[in-house]
């Protein structure tokens, strides 16, 4: 990546069932504007950018009146294709990420490697199948379209908890953290973190 060049990713999606327009700052300082039309992912979405450091904008439509799947899914996929953007070929960053988050009884171990490999281990059930009007499985169709599209292998672990807001809430706070280890850059290092030379 060139010396000095931002680190930014803009996606602009549309389908037949969403329309969704978001923006990465990488080097943010944590502001967050989300309007995805789902209120508990915009809560979701405010912890990562906050916890991660990361600018944030996102504004979404979709077909919620069927339920919130695809809107949910589709973020997903913009925000690991912003990342990628943001990131070029991966140049000068640490690649790993790691993070133990606590949310009062809760504790989540998110891990990260930015490899171009994309995998989900994603272990963190929760005991409710609704936290309001938002479908809890989701999460994890949110954190698989990310890792899918984002080029990451990322690992998401319940180490334990009761609490299905909490244990939701320390994952993408968990992975705003990981983010923003894996982010940062090294000093010294102007290519990729790979014996092979590239990612």
């Amino acid at each position: 990546m060139a010396k000095g060049k931002k680190r930014q990713g803009l996606v602009d999606r549309k389908t037949k069932e969403t329309a969704i327009e978001l923006s990465l700052d990488v080097d943010g300082k944590g502001e967050t504007e989300i309007d995805s039309g789902v209120p508990f992912l915009n809560h979701m979405l405010t912890l990562f950018g906050v916890h991660g450091f990361f600018d944030l904008r996102v504004k979404a439509s979709g077909d919620t009146d069927v339920d919130d799947h695809h809107t949910v899914e589709d973020i997903g996929i913009c925000l690991g294709q912003a990342l990628s953007q943001a990131l070029g070929d991966k140049g000068g960053i640490a690649r790993y990420g790691l993070s133990y988050l606590p949310m009062d009884e809760t504790l989540v171990r998110v891990v990260v490697d930015i490899s171009n490999r994309p995998y989900l281990h994603y272990e963190a059930p929760v005991p409710d199948q609704k936290l309001g009007t938002f479908d809890t499985a989701l999460a994890l169709e949110f954190m698989r379209a990310f890792a899918q599209h984002g080029g990451v292998t990322l690992h998401i672990d319940l180490i334990h908890g009761s609490n299905s807001h909490h244990i939701i809430e320390a994952v993408f706070k968990g992975l705003g953290r990981a983010m923003r280890q894996a982010t940062d850059k090294v000093a010294g290092l102007t290519g990729s973190l790979s014996s092979k030379g590239v990612l």
